[in-house]
């Protein structure tokens, strides 16, 4: 286990978490939909959509308008989804408010950051280049980084091996009930924001913090410190 395993470990969703993705990544599927002679989808349908990669975002889709897709198909879309969004993925996408101010107060802290997305990693690290947000980032990882995705806590774990941290000082920050099924079947205290995508409460999912804005994230943070104090622990 290295040093950096004794420093806490915040682990991020990226779309809908630390990124407000949902006009490009909307804007990429309606183009494809319009292509096929279907009618685009309006914004109030990111909730349903987003949050399991981009597979699944063409599904759901399609299925919203009614028209049914074999699986060579979808992989078709697939490739035309990733080429037209990866040219345009941070045309709209902004770090959520207060995204910036949050992470700089956490650093200072002695915090250390990873993200844990659905979203390939590829197109991940292309979007937070594009945003120059890489660099704050211990580790990086998608849903095609390892063999499991979330919900499957091991796509939480393997990104906090890799980015050199104890899952027993991590804390998971997500928007989904996939982000906090991961968290919760990992053993990891999450934090559930109610700005991202879902079409259900967060709070029905039994996050263990819920905040409306990102100003409130070093509190919920603090609040869930006692939590390490338990034998096996790196220390602090």
């Amino acid at each position: 286990m290295t040093d950096s395993a004794a420093d806490p470990l915040m682990v991020f969703d990226l779309d809908g978490t630390l990124v407000d993705t949902a006009g490009d990544l909307l804007d990429t599927l309606n183009v494809l939909m319009v292509r096929e002679g279907l009618a685009a989808l309006p914004y109030s349908a990111v909730g349903s959509l987003v949050g399991a990669g981009a597979r699944a975002m063409i599904e759901r889709g399609f299925s919203a308008n009614g028209a049914g897709l074999a699986q060579g198909r979808v992989d078709a879309l697939l490739g035309d989804f990733i080429q037209h969004y990866g040219a345009n993925i941070a045309a709209r996408s902004r770090p959520f408010p207060g995204v910036i101010a949050a992470l700089d107060r956490l650093s200072a802290a002695g915090w250390r950051f990873a993200v844990c997305t659905n979203k390939l990693e590829g197109l991940s690290r292309r979007l937070l280049d594009e945003l120059g947000l890489t660099p704050r980032f211990a580790a990086v990882c998608g849903g095609d980084t390892f063999a499991v995705r979330k919900p499957d806590p091991g796509h939480l774990l393997g990104t906090i091996d890799k980015a050199g941290g104890a899952a027993c000082r991590t804390i998971m920050v997500g928007d989904s009930k996939a982000d906090i099924l991961a968290a919760q079947r990992a053993g990891i205290p999450v934090v559930a924001v109610t700005f991202g995508y879902t079409d259900e409460p967060v709070e029905s999912f039994g996050p263990d913090r819920v905040i409306d804005h990102f100003d409130q994230l070093v509190d919920a943070a603090a609040s869930l410190a006692d939590r390490w104090r338990r034998p096996g622990c790196v220390a602090a």
